[in-house]
């Protein structure tokens, strides 16, 4: 094993070492770190040794024929791993441009995804055949600098620390309820959503409270009911009768068109947020976020 020294620098371990210390961290032991990288035993141990005597800390406690992660092991197999994982990510992205424009790492929102954003890529994939997208959710704003991403599709305010924003669309948010809980609940005016469970969103927590305002209506049920992590899984819930959600418009456009759901009381809100492409700078010259960029502003008429 090998550290190269450069002048200035501080030495690096070489990939092979930090491979089996990574594998006998994660399987817990050496033989089993040596089957997965078609070492012998001896050789593992031999690298994580070497390594323990370079880093002067211990990574290992060893007993009999066991091994157990230090607090130190433990706290650099956890970076060791991050650092793997990211070099293994970068390296899949640099052979896809083999004869290809690249690949995008992009986040999305979980809802926004599947009843927007997938039901037009088929376009995109036609005007860029050599771009592959790979998907990841995230729910909130992250840090760019600590995930394997290239941009994200965000809903809210246009910040975001170090990263360019495209502003996409706003949105129209609505009651919506199943047939059968109108009829039974008699839900005719705004008043009457106050008798009828009110679903809400992790990630909206002030949309009731918003919507009840504009109509007049005091806002101390507003929190009051089953609460769910996505749009989908709300949207889903009103249509067995749950109760009410408070949904933007063109996420159940097909639950509208189809009857499943219904709006008791048309009178739709909206506010300053909106959704946003969002990528970093060290990205905005990546041809893949360019492509993607244009052809989504394209599509939102934006």
């Amino acid at each position: 094993m090998n550290f190269d020294i450069v002048p200035g620098r501080l030495s690096v371990p070489s990939l092979s070492a930090l491979a089996a210390f990574e594998a006998a961290a994660r399987h817990g032991s050496f033989t089993r770190a040596a089957e997965e990288l078609n070492l012998t035993q001896g050789a593992v141990s031999r690298q994580v040794a070497h390594l323990e005597k370079v880093l002067g800390v211990g990574l290992f406690q060893r007993v009999r024929q066991r091994v157990s992660l230090t607090p130190a092991g433990s706290a650099y197999a956890a970076e060791i791993r991050d650092g793997l994982s990211r070099l293994a990510a970068a390296t899949v992205s640099a052979m896809a441009f083999r004869g290809a424009a690249g690949v995008l790492h992009l986040a999305i929102l979980p809802t926004f995804g599947t009843r927007w954003l997938i039901p037009r890529l088929s376009r995109f994939i036609e005007a860029h055949p050599g771009i592959t997208i790979n998907f990841t959710t995230k729910l909130v704003p992250f840090d760019f600098a600590r995930e394997q991403v290239d941009a994200a599709i965000h809903f809210g305010d246009p910040v975001w620390a170090g990263a360019r924003l495209h502003r996409l669309m706003g949105e129209e948010i609505i009651p919506v309820a199943a047939p059968s809980l109108v009829a039974r609940l008699g839900l005719a005016e705004p008043a009457d959503m106050l008798r009828a469970p009110l679903l809400q969103q992790s990630t909206r927590p002030r949309a009731w409270a918003n919507w009840l305002e504009q109509q007049g209506l005091p806002p101390e049920r507003a929190l009051m009911g089953p609460r769910f992590e996505q749009f989908a899984m709300v949207s889903q819930a009103a249509v067995a009768g749950l109760g009410l959600a408070i949904v933007p418009r063109f996420l159940v456009e097909e639950e509208l068109r189809l009857g499943a759901l219904v709006i008791p009381v048309d009178r739709p809100v909206t506010g300053s947020e909106g959704y946003y492409l969002v990528y970093p700078e060290a990205k905005a010259g990546l041809p893949a976020v360019i492509a993607f960029r244009d052809w989504l502003l394209g599509e939102c008429g934006a």
